[in-house]
């Protein structure tokens, strides 16, 4: 195909676009979020809530995908998010491919998925394999149509420094976002303890990274500090998928307190924040009963 007609500008303007569908966008370092317009929010749930109902034949109330994200559809849910943990193995492009199309039918997205990895390594082969891992769903969350995957850090190593496991955390991150980038999927890393413990070291990773696939999965309960709250209004900003818990729990404190719903929501619209914000149930309750009611109490302080 002949260029030799194309406008300077546009050619530009045409490749810059070619280079964003590729990953291939400048290397900086993230900073916060800029988005235009005024804060929206699309109400997910994440598989983990039923985590103790998943693959369970035995159980009268057993749970596969197609039939948690039934239950999104059912609670009148935008999406849902399909927690990798819980897919049958092996994996194959036909089942992916096969709950796409259920989701679709029930209009639902699929918000993203979330992985259990650890990036906090020596570098070799157990971190290449954990690398490998990710790699593998990112595959399949662009087979889903699901735009982002929670990631981790990793735990407080052993046997290396917190400062070699940082820096090899950053470089895993990387390499890993270059390759989403091609698939058009966004990494979202987790405040989740170990070298991510407080909103300063999450901080300091995400800042060094250099991708426009990645940011902050931002979880609302992961923080036990003294004021949980200004740790998330310090994060938010780099957010790109949230995870809310119905509790928080404090530094020093004997028990977790209810989450102050009202409170989350207002430090994501004050981030201008727009995006899926996903329930991830975790309290003591059961999720059959305690599920419903905690949607249409994130629903109303969303919709406020």
């Amino acid at each position: 195909m002949a260029m030799t007609n194309i406008p300077r500008r546009a050619f530009l303007q045409w490749t810059g676009g070619a280079a964003l569908m590729g990953g291939l966008l400048p290397l900086s370092a993230i900073e916060p979020l800029k988005r235009p317009g005024r804060p929206r929010m699309s109400l997910s749930l994440a598989a983990y809530s039923f985590r103790n109902f998943f693959q369970k034949p035995d159980q009268p109330r057993n749970l596969d995908m197609f039939g948690f994200v039934d239950y999104c559809a059912d609670q009148g849910l935008a999406a849902a998010e399909v927690t990798s943990y819980y897919f049958p193995r092996p994996i194959t492009r036909e089942y992916l491919l096969r709950l796409r199309r259920h989701a679709f039918l029930r209009g639902i997205n699929l918000s993203g998925t979330a992985v259990g990895n650890n990036f906090a390594r020596a570098k070799g082969e157990a971190l290449q394999k954990e690398i490998a891992s990710v790699k593998e769903w990112i595959d399949y969350a662009a087979i889903m149509g699901a735009p982002h995957i929670r990631i981790f850090a990793g735990p407080t190593p052993k046997d290396i420094s917190v400062e070699e496991a940082t820096r090899n955390c950053i470089e895993a991150i990387e390499e890993c976002c270059a390759y989403a980038g091609e698939k058009g999927v966004i990494l979202g890393l987790e405040n989740h303890g170990g070298i991510v413990t407080t909103a300063a070291q999450l901080l300091d990773i995400v800042k060094a990274v250099k991708s426009p696939w990645f940011g902050i999965n931002l979880d609302t309960g992961n923080f036990n500090s003294e004021d949980p709250y200004a740790d998330l209004a310090a994060c938010a900003p780099y957010a790109v998928n949230v995870q809310v818990k119905v509790e928080v729990r404090r530094k020093g404190a004997a028990k977790p307190e209810p989450a102050d719903l009202p409170r989350l929501v207002a430090i994501l619209r004050n981030a201008n924040y727009q995006g899926y914000v996903a329930l991830e149930y975790e309290a003591a309750e059961d999720p059959w009963e305690a599920v419903p009611r905690w949607l249409r109490a994130l629903e109303k302080a969303m919709a406020a």
